[in-house]
């Protein structure tokens, strides 16, 4: 483009040589002299146009050339402020959103079976990566330092003892108690003989064996009748004795420094435990093995569960009105607090990015992008130039004749 606009400037050249030295010859190639001359004018006005955008006129540092290269900062910054007042606007933001559905689009692209598989190898992919990427030392000593933090630096006693009353007081505890008690006379009923063993084997080993039978006998029939008989009576002794006792271990806990220490001191050894921390560190990496094995499997449980669950969350989104609503208002919300608290920063990436731009290297760019229509500017200059010179000529020449 840039041979053609500058090949029309050679022709207009010539033929301006050609017809300025024949025109005393032949007085009509002074009208193809004007218009060569007219497009030669319109053809170096446009180049130097064109070229003062980009660079330095043949080499000649004139005012308001290169206007890219020395004013590209300016330029960013304006092309940013554009782009955040007429751009990042929230009524522009919150028409956008509202006009496009949000909650319509994103839930018809969940249905599709062939989306939700996609979202879940990415989910799968994404877990996968990063389950790799953390070291299994390192989470488990967050979860040591949390648990200490939380768990072992935390008094538990006061907790516990409201946790009893309120359990207490409002009687959930009964059903843990007939729970108790049914299984017992399960048992009784079941293993009478087991029973007899574990009674024979308290008495004196010189009583006869008759004797040990009937001991066994009465002591296994008075436990069961006894069992029977709390499991029969909601206000037996023996529930109401318990009543008050965890009535009791509700207020030592809460008030009572002896019974607090004692707490503490069980559960530092139940945590600093070896055991314990070796059962926590299999169970992590058990939890951590039976995960990214699911993971890895397109037909695992969990994958057709997580599959299954964003297309139910899609079909809701696109059959729930109210839902719908919910979600678009909550996405208009949070992207016009967004913008309403970061547009500033969004826009200066723009800025910036163009200061860290060289300036010559930028103008390239630039004049790449744009080169075509440019070179367009010189080829029309040219034209106009040449009607605009045969113009003026020509009205020139019918007023000398009329004045004449």
């Amino acid at each position: 483009m840039k041979l053609l606009a500058t090949g029309l400037l050679v022709i207009m050249a010539v033929i301006f040589a050609v017809s300025f030295a024949l025109q005393g010859r032949y007085p009509w190639l002074e009208y193809v002299r004007a218009a060569s001359e007219g497009g030669m004018v319109g053809a170096l006005a446009d180049w130097f146009a064109v070229s003062a955008l980009f660079r330095h006129p043949l080499g000649l540092k004139i005012p308001h050339t290169a206007i890219i290269p020395t004013r590209k900062n300016e330029i960013g910054a304006s092309l940013g402020e554009f782009v955040e007042e007429n751009f990042l606007s929230e009524a522009v933001v919150r028409d956008k959103l509202a006009s496009v559905g949000v909650s319509r689009v994103v839930g018809g692209w969940l249905a599709r079976p062939a989306n939700a598989k996609r979202l879940t190898g990415e989910l799968s992919a994404g877990l996968t990566g990063a389950m790799a990427f953390l070291s299994d030392d390192d989470i488990r000593g967050v979860i040591e330092g949390l648990a200490r933090k939380h768990v072992v630096g935390r008094d538990w006693s006061p907790a516990l003892g409201v946790l009893t009353g309120k359990i207490v007081a409002s009687g959930q505890h009964h059903q843990a108690v007939d729970l108790l008690i049914d299984k017992a006379e399960e048992w009784l009923v079941a293993n009478p003989d087991s029973f007899g063993e574990v009674v024979s084997k308290r008495l004196p080993t010189w009583l006869p064996s008759f004797v040990d039978r009937v001991v066994d006998d009465r002591v296994y029939r008075e436990a069961l009748r006894f069992v029977q008989a709390v499991q029969a009576d909601p206000e037996h002794r023996l529930r109401l004795a318990l009543d008050d006792y965890l009535r009791k271990l509700a207020g030592e806990l809460q008030h009572d420094p002896l019974m607090r220490l004692r707490v503490e001191g069980v559960k530092e050894q139940l945590l600093d435990d070896p055991r314990i921390r070796e059962l926590a560190a299999t169970a992590w990496q058990s939890i951590k093995d039976a995960l990214l094995a699911a993971l890895a499997d397109p037909a695992s449980p969990l994958r057709l569960t997580i599959e299954q669950t964003v297309i139910d969350i899609g079909e809701r989104l696109g059959t729930d009105t109210v839902l719908a609503t919910k979600v678009d208002a909550w996405v208009e919300n949070a992207a016009a607090h967004l913008l309403s608290s970061y547009r500033h920063d969004i826009a200066a990436v723009i800025s910036e990015t163009v200061e860290g731009w060289d300036g010559e290297e930028t103008s390239q760019k630039i004049e790449l992008q744009v080169g075509k229509d440019l070179q367009f500017i010189r080829i029309n200059g040219t034209v106009v130039g040449s009607l605009a010179g045969l113009a003026i000529f020509t009205v020139a020449q019918a007023l000398v004749s009329l004045a004449g």
